[in-house]
């Protein structure tokens, strides 16, 4: 029987690739029909590409699946695009909920192969291409800069700590102060780092004065969205953003007895997430339009963290929309759609409804 659809699934380790081979009959069932285990490096990709050839059938193509793991697959995955195949890069915790569908117990590298594979036999998957050179260095660069933060309060919680208890060591405060003096320059080097990055790329810049038009909006800011979309270039829509960076709504009913609250998923880019935290308490504080909108969300429920938290997202989706019609915030914007009947194609937070439950 003919194969409709085949499938290579690879369970990345640091220093292997187990692959497994299925294919999707037409009549719809499914079967793996080899397993192999090839090294995680150059001679590896090239011993797994030509077993591929030789296992799939004549005149068709075969997808590669696998899974994020952590920087392992990065190798792997461009390699295989510079070659002209095509692969689908899919999230651990997709596969790892797939898998207890399957009822499966024993939980190895082969059968974790198997489950990727039988993954993408069943589903239609995105293909992978590789982020710009240039958003793949601001990300680097931006979240090299988030470290050095997280160790500089660090820092500073050891320094404060030295000097409230009994004894102050004199030394170990130099050379905590020294250390956190290191991170400072660190840091200040990075943002030059990534400022002149900016300027070197006309169109980027452009994007980026539009981007920081939006009050509580800064030069890093745009920078992070940009770079951890990769310019959203594969988003479609505000939804489909809101969902990548984890700030779309999870609710749980049932019936009479289930009903719980709703609430943000998480399950996203956490730095995307992070990024809206500030600029989202800037904006409350400096631009009256999300005042406005905060004290009236801060009013229905009372918590000021999901009201927060939905300007957060209504940020994220004012970015985009800016950055698609390729135009400026407008803080007049309200009161023109308020006296103009015909509907606008423009965008406005203050046009948005907040309140949704966060």
């Amino acid at each position: 029987m003919k194969a409709i659809k085949q499938t290579i699934g690879v369970d990345v380790a640091q220093d292997e690739l187990v692959c497994a081979f299925g294919a999707l009959l037409e009549d719809l069932s499914w079967q793996i029909k080899a397993r192999k285990t090839f090294g995680n490096n150059p001679s590896g990709f090239k011993a797994c590409l030509k077993w591929a050839g030789s296992m799939k059938e004549a005149n068709s193509e075969v997808l590669f699946v696998m899974e994020a793991t952590g920087v392992y697959h990065e190798k792997f995955a461009h390699w295989l695009f510079d070659q002209g195949e095509k692969l689908a890069i899919v999230l651990p915790n997709k596969i790892s909920n797939y898998m207890r569908t399957l009822s499966i117990k024993t939980v190895t590298d082969s059968t974790c192969a198997d489950a990727i594979t039988q993954f993408g036999l069943e589903r239609k998957l995105d293909t992978w291409s590789p982020p710009k050179v240039i958003f793949r260095t601001l990300r680097q660069l931006t979240r090299e800069r988030d470290q050095i933060v997280a160790e500089r309060v660090t820092i500073d919680n050891q320094i404060h700590a030295e000097k409230t208890e009994a004894y102050p060591n004199a030394n170990s405060l130099k050379r905590l102060n020294a250390r956190r003096k290191l991170l400072c320059k660190q840091e200040q080097e990075i943002k030059n780092e990534i400022h002149h990055l900016v300027k070197s790329d006309q169109q980027l810049d452009q994007d980026v004065k539009r981007i920081t038009s939006i009050p509580g909006v800064g030069e890093l800011t745009a920078v992070i969205v940009m770079a951890e979309t990769n310019g959203f270039e594969l988003v479609r829509n505000k939804r489909q953003l809101t969902s990548y960076a984890g700030l779309d709504v999870r609710e749980k009913q049932s019936g009479t007895s289930v009903k719980g609250k709703p609430k943000i998923s998480k399950k996203g880019n956490r730095s995307l997430r992070k990024a809206m935290h500030l600029p989202a308490l800037a904006a409350i504080r400096h631009c009256q339009i999300y005042k406005d909108n905060f004290a009236r969300l801060v009013g229905r429920h009372g918590i000021k963290m999901k009201a927060a938290v939905a300007v957060q997202r209504k940020l994220l989706e004012l970015i985009y929309i800016l950055f698609k019609n390729k135009t400026t915030f407008d803080p007049a914007f309200e009161q023109r759609r308020e006296d103009d009947t015909s509907p606008s194609p423009l965008h406005s937070l203050a046009d948005a409804d907040l309140s949704i439950e966060i």
